[in-house]
């Protein structure tokens, strides 16, 4: 794995997720996988079967943010961003329509579950890198070049 860049908010939920993982949520599915084995035949119980397949998911997770914490980097915001686009912005953009988008540019490990999150490698983060609101940017799409203005820069969640 690569450097990761997380969101100081992205770093501590998924710090939480796997202190949750790892001393609530396995120890208890530990405990009814040994309870559902000492009831004897493996092969027709649900309990064990189910528990023991949701525990190898778990491990599974816990090895991938294991690995995700050796290489990533927590990028705090820092008074010196306001007013231009970087890691963690909330921007506002326009096009010439008039439709209006919202998101925030995040690390490709913090998109999931967040419908207004957008990772720092796609086309519409790079092109608003650097920008200042009342710029103009051009991003290249599959259907062409569409241009967005940008109305608003935030390091804050919007209201």
């Amino acid at each position: 794995m690569n450097r990761k860049l997380l969101t100081a908010e992205g770093y501590q939920r998924l710090q939480d997720e796997l202190n949750d993982l790892v001393r609530i949520q396995r120890p208890e599915t530990t405990k009814i996988v040994a309870w559902a084995a000492s009831l004897g035949d493996r092969s027709e119980n649900a309990d064990y079967q189910y528990n023991k397949k949701k525990l190898r998911e778990m491990d599974r997770r816990i090895r991938f943010l294991s690995k995700l914490f050796e290489v990533a980097q927590k990028i705090e915001y820092h008074p010196q961003q306001d007013g231009k686009v970087y890691f963690g912005a909330w921007v506002k953009l326009e096009n010439d329509a008039g439709d209006t988008v919202q998101f925030r540019i995040v690390g490709d490990e913090e998109i999931y579950g967040h419908q207004d999150y957008i990772s720092l490698q796609s086309p519409m983060a790079k092109a608003c890198l650097g920008k200042s609101v009342d710029d103009d940017i051009q991003v290249h799409t599959p259907h062409g070049k569409k241009n967005w203005y940008i109305l608003h820069i935030s390091y804050t969640l919007p209201t």
